[in-house]
């Protein structure tokens, strides 16, 4: 829920930034000057493109904590059998006895999405981020195609 509510209050931020300094920006572009309608465009591009990633990851979030929810409803959530260290962190034997469960379930049901969702529950335990988000990518399309009752809700 933490995380949540920091995407919202910086994508808050961003739009913002964009209503403040929109004006100036115009104001630059107006001006006519190369140097004044390249500020400008900076002023007016980059944030764009933030609010752009921001609405990206957003979206990405919402669709997982769907999946989460639907996995929880079916009573489905998958269970990961870690040792963690005093810090709460697993550790790496353990979280890799599970990645192991989990790929090879993932391998043997490709199609299946909640294999995925999984499996990117153990990516994230081992610290493979990237490709935890691409396993959850994954399991967000394949879940779209396959299980309408996914999404619902």
């Amino acid at each position: 829920m933490n995380a949540k509510i920091w995407a919202m209050v910086m994508a808050a931020l961003t739009i913002l930034y964009v209503l403040l300094l929109g004006d100036k920006a115009i104001i630059l572009i107006q001006s006519g000057r190369l140097a004044g309608v390249i500020m400008g465009s900076v002023l007016i591009v980059f944030p764009m493109v933030g609010i752009f990633g921001v609405f990206v990851e957003l979206r990405f979030g919402f669709r997982l904590e769907k999946l989460s929810k639907t996995l929880l409803t079916r009573g489905e959530y998958p269970e990961l059998q870690l040792d963690v260290r005093p810090s709460g962190r697993p550790t790496r034997v353990s979280a890799d006895a599970e990645f192991e469960r989990f790929s090879k379930a993932a391998e043997a049901n490709p199609e299946l999405w909640s294999a995925w969702f999984s499996l990117g529950l153990a990516y994230d335990a081992s610290g493979d981020r990237r490709r935890a988000r691409s396993a959850m990518r994954r399991a967000i399309r394949l879940a779209r195609a396959n299980d309408a009752g996914a999404f619902q809700g």
